[in-house]
């Protein structure tokens, strides 16, 4: 039997902003950088031994996996990152304020973007197009994607794709770790971690809307040999 963290980043700069992320590469706000630690903390407390650690290649996340491992005093483990396991990728509405977008295109319609399976947030013109708020831009193609294939990089995307976009990452690595016995801990991303709740647990379309994942708070499961969940609890102080 092996076990699965998965840790959401603490709040970032933008969550605190109300601000739409998706993969512009923003920091953990203070109250973010306390709750990696207190996760770290709680992991402690509980005696997880780790083997391996994965993470996405934005910052909020791979610093909240530090700040955690650090806390539980493992962060000598190795680390991958994947820009498979980058939060969903909110394509013309990021950087945009989610109260205000609201405000213009309705509560019911932005509520559908956010919240439904498979339907799809307005989308980026083109790779080229940049987002620049709080002085932070995104270019599409920076060094932390210039192997992927420019088809493969979203211009905007739902849960369903997220899904999709995280499941080759889980096959030909995380999955392998598991069935071999090992620990393992995430640290991503609210989209990108129930995109992995919902393959696990066989979560169906109409359900997954209502899996929240907290900030900075472990899901801890236990695994089988055939990586079936035997057992899933939340850590929280």
């Amino acid at each position: 039997m092996a076990k699965l963290v998965l840790i959401r980043h603490g709040q970032s700069e933008w969550n605190a902003l109300n601000l739409f992320n998706g993969w512009v590469d923003t920091k953990l706000s203070d109250k973010g950088v306390t709750q990696a630690k207190e996760a770290g903390e709680l992991l402690a407390a509980e005696g997880i031994q780790f083997d391996q650690a994965y993470t996405s290649v934005l910052t909020r996340a791979i610093t909240t996996l530090h700040f955690a491992l650090e806390e539980a005093g493992q962060l000598f483990i190795p680390e991958a990152k994947s820009w498979r396991l980058n939060e969903r990728h909110y394509g013309a509405l990021q950087g945009q304020n989610k109260a205000e977008a609201a405000e213009k295109w309705g509560d019911e319609q932005v509520h559908i973007w956010r919240r439904s399976y498979d339907v799809l947030p307005p989308l980026l013109d083109s790779y080229e197009e940049t987002v620049e708020v709080q002085g932070t831009t995104y270019p599409a193609f920076d060094r932390r994607y210039a192997d992927v294939p420019k088809g493969e990089l979203p211009l905007g995307e739902n849960l369903k794709i997220t899904l999709e976009r995280v499941l080759p990452f889980w096959e030909s690595d995380i999955s392998k770790d598991l069935k071999a016995g090992k620990n393992v801990v995430i640290a991503a991303h609210g989209n990108s971690l129930r995109a992995l709740a919902k393959h696990l647990e066989h979560i169906s379309d109409d359900d997954i809307l209502n899996l929240e994942i907290a900030n900075g708070q472990p899901l801890v499961y236990d695994l089988d040999n055939n990586l079936e969940v035997v057992s899933k609890k939340t850590l929280s102080k």
